[in-house]
């Protein structure tokens, strides 16, 4: 599964400037690493209240990639710029 597909095409939903968003995947031994970057003026509407959003859209991606074979952690931040 992509993983970087279905992260952006989670936070893409979410932003009101889905042009301006980056999402990057970093791939470690142990650790798969996944950076998106939005718009300052998104970054309330990425996060939500008390981190909600962000916290689904992690669970969404850590779902999504149970379904391949290597069970590396993942770890999802979220920048602006």
């Amino acid at each position: 599964m992509d993983l970087v597909a279905v992260t952006e095409f989670l936070v893409k939903s979410v932003v009101k400037n889905p042009d301006l968003v980056s999402v990057k995947q970093y791939d470690d031994e142990d650790k798969i690493s996944i950076e998106v970057l939005a718009s300052s003026d998104d970054m309330a509407y990425l996060i939500g209240k008390q981190g909600s959003i962000a916290s689904a859209i992690r669970t969404i991606v850590i779902a999504a990639s149970c379904n391949s074979e290597n069970r590396k952690k993942i770890n999802i931040t979220f920048d602006s710029f």
